[in-house]
């Protein structure tokens, strides 16, 4: 019986995210989770309570092993020094992601469309969902990035890590756009190259002066 009900749980997490993913978060109603993941409404209920307990859920599922694999490479980096290069400050913060987003076997893929639609929402609601996912990343990284870059200003930096977030986003949500445009000579499919890529890019806006 414990093993059925964990089934229909993972069953309407993954209907529910492909839908929020393709359309939206506010645009999908529990009904059209209900069909896509063929149940009834009380299996949602028992499990999340509501449409946007289950947004949470689908949200946490995803980006709470992502968070914690980041400030787990970051603890790593300050029990070696306790100002850690920037390079390996970047390579923990969008290094997850960017291996995530390419990994179909955990579902990055239709998980970052998701995030993205998130990040791009009006909703109140939702924004204050991903400022809760993330806080604690941010909590972590941010005194790191201020160490990392001693000469930068707080408003400049807090400007170029916006920049960051849409870099990073952007790559993990249109990188087959790049392919077409280079007529194949760049290969988002290529994780490490992409990593190694973007945190070059991020590396020099973040140290400008």
């Amino acid at each position: 019986m414990k093993r059925k009900k964990l089934d229909t749980k993972t069953v309407i997490l993954d209907s529910a995210e492909a839908l929020f993913a393709r359309k939206g978060a506010s645009a999908v109603s529990l009904r059209q989770v209900i069909a896509r993941a063929k149940v009834n409404l009380a299996a949602i209920h028992y499990h999340f309570g509501g449409k946007e307990a289950l947004l949470q859920a689908v949200l946490t599922r995803r980006l709470g092993p992502l968070n914690a694999e980041r400030l787990s490479l970051l603890d790593d980096a300050e029990g070696k020094s306790r100002r850690v290069p920037l390079k390996t400050l970047l390579e923990a913060l969008v290094g997850p992601a960017l291996r995530l987003s390419r990994d179909p076997k955990k579902g990055g893929r239709e998980f970052m469309r998701l995030l993205g639609r998130c990040f791009t929402e009006p909703d109140d609601k939702i924004q204050a969902m991903l400022t809760r996912q993330l806080h604690e990343v941010a909590e972590r990284f941010l005194p790191a990035f201020q160490r990392a870059l001693p000469k930068i200003k707080k408003v400049d930096l807090f400007w170029r890590l916006h920049f960051l977030v849409g870099a990073m986003a952007h790559t993990m949500a249109d990188a087959e756009r790049l392919r077409e445009f280079t007529g194949g000579m760049c290969d988002p499919d290529d994780t490490e190259e992409t990593v190694r890529q973007l945190v070059t890019f991020l590396e020099a806006g973040l140290k400008a002066r």
